[in-house]
C-alpha cells in the first residue's frame, strides 16, 4: 500500500512514511534541512494515536533529542471545581518543575504533574511529593488517577467487597448502566438496571406504590427512596442506586426546578437519599452527565465511608 502510496503522491526526498494500519491516509517523517524535523498525521484521532505510538515515539527516543524525559501524572477529582484547586495551590499551580496543569471538564476536574528528568525514577521522584501533598490536602475528593473513572473506580471498590450493584434509572435514561457496561469485566459487579421512565413503569416494574407518587411526585427522595429498594428485590444486589429528576427544557416549577435531581443509595446499612440542583440553564444533556456522575460518586463516598 505505501508504495502504490509512493507512486501517485509527491514525497519529499529522504521522507520516511508513518504506516498507516487503520486507515488510508499514512504520515510522514521528514528532515527538510539538519536539526529541523516534520512529523505529518491523518486528523483520525485513533489513526493518530496508533501511529504515534508506533512509528514516532520509537524514532524520537532513537532521535536521542534530549537527554532528559518528560513524564506526567494525572490525578482525578469530583466535586470540586477548578478555581478552588487552583486557589488550594497556587504555589504548585506556578511550580517549575513539576508542573501541574488543572484540566476542567463537565463534573471533573483533573490536575496534570508533569517532571523532567534524566530518568523515569527521576521524574516520578518528583511528582510524588507533590502528588502526596494534593492527595492528602484533598482526600477523597481525588478517587482515580490517569485513565481511572468514577465508574471504573466504583467497580473496582466493589470487586474486591465481593458485592453487587443494580440500578433504577428515570432521568438519567440508561446512562448510568451505559457508564458501567462501559468497563470491560463489569458484569461480574453490575448486575442490570431498569430504566423506569413513566410513573406506571416505577409502579410495575419496581413497584412503587401509586399513592407515594400521587403524593410527593415523581421527582421526589420518597419516590427514589422506594425505586431503590425495588431494584434490589428484583436483583438481589447488595448496592442499588436510584436516580429521578427533570432534565428539561420543560416541567420545571417553583419548588421543583429544571436541574433538580434526586437520588438514592441503598446498601446492607440502609438507604442514604439527597438531591441536587444543576441549574436550570443547563441543557439536557449535561443535566443527566452531571447526574450520572454525582450518583457514582456517591456511592463511591459511601462505600469508602
Amino acid at each position: 500500500k505505501l508504495e502504490s502510496i509512493k507512486k501517485q503522491a509527491s514525497i519529499p526526498k529522504g521522507a520516511q512514511l508513518i504506516p498507516n494500519r487503520s486507515g488510508i491516509a499514512p504520515g510522514m517523517i521528514w528532515e527538510p534541512i539538519p536539526g529541523f524535523s516534520i512529523l505529518t498525521f491523518p486528523g483520525v484521532p485513533s489513526e493518530l494515536k496508533e501511529m504515534w505510538s508506533e512509528s514516532a515515539i520509537p524514532w524520537l527516543i532513537n532521535k536521542k533529542i534530549s537527554n532528559e524525559i518528560i513524564h506526567s501524572k494525572t490525578l482525578n477529582f469530583a466535586g470540586i471545581n477548578e478555581s478552588k484547586l487552583a486557589e488550594t495551590f497556587p504555589k504548585l499551580i506556578n511550580s517549575k518543575n513539576p508542573t501541574v496543569a488543572p484540566y476542567a471538564s463537565l463534573g471533573e476536574v483533573k490536575l496534570r504533574i508533569t517532571a523532567k528528568g534524566k530518568s523515569l525514577e527521576e521524574a516520578n521522584q518528583l511528582i510524588q511529593p507533590v502528588e502526596k501533598k494534593l492527595l492528602t490536602t484533598m482526600g477523597k475528593k481525588c478517587y482515580g488517577s490517569n485513565n481511572e473513572t468514577l465508574a471504573s473506580i466504583v467497580l473496582e471498590i466493589l470487586r474486591k467487597n465481593n458485592e453487587t450493584l443494580a440500578l433504577a434509572e428515570s432521568c438519567t435514561g440508561g446512562g448510568l448502566s451505559a457508564a458501567l457496561t462501559a468497563i470491560p469485566g463489569s458484569s461480574d459487579v453490575f448486575l442490570g438496571g431498569i430504566v423506569a421512565y413513566s410513573n406506571l413503569a416505577k409502579q410495575e416494574l419496581l413497584g412503587v406504590s401509586k399513592q407515594i407518587i400521587s403524593k410527593n411526585g415523581a421527582v421526589s427522595s420518597e419516590v427514589v427512596e422506594a425505586m431503590a429498594e425495588g431494584v434490589k428485590k428484583r436483583f438481589k444486589a447488595t448496592w442499588t442506586i436510584a436516580t429521578s429528576g427533570i432534565a428539561g427544557p420543560t416541567g420545571g416549577e417553583k419548588e421543583k426546578p429544571i436541574g433538580l435531581v434526586h437520588f438514592c443509595v441503598s446498601g446492607p446499612n440502609g438507604i442514604k437519599s439527597g438531591h441536587e440542583t444543576f441549574g436550570s440553564y443547563r441543557n439536557r444533556e449535561d443535566i443527566q452527565k452531571l447526574s450520572i456522575l454525582k450518583a457514582l460518586d456517591r456511592l463511591r463516598l459511601i462505600l469508602l465511608s
